[in-house]
């Protein structure tokens, strides 16, 4: 069993104009929610053998707030992350370690998303992501395999997904 978690950025600040898309920081909504939702996985009890993350500054934020409500995290940063398709995306992934059982990858939309919804078979949590996948929430994916190179698209159930507005206070 491999589960791959999809976490998307906290919201960013949109107020210098000038200011480039990579060098953008978080606003204090997602200040917030990053730690919000470092303090859900860490009640979860949701662990991670790897994370690779975008470099960006928004990105990094995110999840500086996430380990100080979580705890240390395996963290590596990677360029290709930053604003990826699918395809680099899902190299990333099938490129994973199979020491590691759960991966986690902290990025960007369009490419969370699109890379939940290739993944994963149809129902109704899938549904739910195809809707919407805002800032700072989490897809969970599992896959039924040994090998991350054996990680395909439609291969995966959606186990959960968690939005920043549906946690706790």
């Amino acid at each position: 069993m491999k589960i791959l978690t999809l976490l998307r950025h906290a919201k960013s600040d949109w107020d210098d104009p000038s200011q480039r898309d990579f060098d953008r920081p978080l606003n204090a909504r997602g200040r917030a929610a990053a730690a919000g939702m470092g303090a859900e996985l860490r009640r979860l009890g949701l662990g991670f053998d790897r994370i690779v993350a975008s470099p960006s500054r928004r990105t990094t934020e995110t999840m500086e707030r996430l380990a100080a409500a979580y705890g240390p995290l395996p963290l590596v940063y990677d360029e290709r992350v930053y604003l990826a398709s699918v395809p680099t995306l899902l190299h990333i992934v099938q490129a994973a370690d199979d020491a590691d059982d759960r991966l986690m990858i902290v990025g960007h939309n369009p490419g969370m998303e699109r890379l939940a919804l290739a993944l994963a078979r149809e129902d109704d949590l899938r549904d739910q992501v195809a809707a919407k996948f805002p800032t700072a929430a989490l897809a969970e994916v599992r896959f039924d395999v040994a090998r991350w190179g054996e990680v395909d698209e439609g291969t995966g159930t959606l186990a959960r997904f968690i939005l920043p507005r549906d946690l706790a206070a």
